[in-house]
């Protein structure tokens, strides 16, 4: 699975050390030289990483003040770049995940983020929705249940179509079986938009954690399927 990383920092020291670590952990890293611009980009694209020099960028701390308020991003993981005018405790205040403190070393900089590695592909796996094309059938309070089909997976929830109108009584679980297995699946539910047409988002409020092992090494072997395609 290629990861992407955003870099807000004009600092080519900065960019030396992290590029070759990040493709040691087969991340992709975008440079962006300028906070305006950096604003611009994460307003309108999604990161599995985003790395901000808080202390040498001029803007750079406000990058990192919006970011969790920007719907592409807000739960990336955020990297905050330090020079001795931030304190670390600041950064965490603000939403960071983790902290490279300045000058970065090549060795610091691959730890950091291997330690971040998991969080990073777990992000990836939540937003990330595999297309399907499964039977599935929704659970009610007190009327009778719903079949639907399910036309996209991720491990939040799932997107489904309906000739009918989706009952307004409140979701109960979603039953389903993982695409290619005999893997069953009763998650907790519950709506989380619907356009009026059957098209509608289901999101999962409780899955089981044998169900929810099983979910994650499917999305895991299909992501990296649908990205090993995409890039022949």
């Amino acid at each position: 699975m290629t990861l992407d990383c955003l870099l807000v920092s004009h600092d080519q020291e900065v960019v030396r050390v992290l590029r070759p670590a990040l493709e040691m952990l087969s991340i992709n890293l975008e440079v962006c030289s300028g906070a305006h611009s950096g604003r611009q980009i994460l307003s309108s694209e999604k990161f599995d990483a985003v790395v901000i020099d808080c202390d040498d960028l001029q803007g750079g701390m406000e990058v990192l003040k919006d970011l969790r308020q920007e719907a592409s991003n807000k739960n990336s993981v955020t990297f905050a770049i330090l020079n001795g005018k931030t304190t670390t405790q600041q950064s965490f205040d603000m939403g960071t995940n983790f902290v490279l403190q300045k000058p970065i070393q090549p060795l610091n900089a691959l730890r950091c983020f291997s330690a971040a590695l998991g969080l990073m592909t777990r992000e990836r796996r939540r937003y990330y929705r595999v297309p399907v094309d499964v039977p599935a059938i929704i659970s009610f309070a007190d009327v009778p249940a719903l079949k639907v089909t399910a036309t996209n997976l991720s491990e939040g929830g799932m997107a489904i179509q309906t000739t009918g109108k989706l009952p307004k009584n409140s979701i109960e679980k979603i039953q389903f079986t993982l695409p290619g297995t005999h893997t069953s699946m009763e998650p907790k539910a519950e709506l989380a938009w619907a356009d009026g047409s059957g098209r509608a988002g289901i999101r999962f409020i409780e899955v089981p954690q044998t169900s929810r092992e099983q979910m994650d090494r499917w999305l895991t072997a299909h992501i990296d399927e649908l990205e090993s395609n995409s890039a022949r």
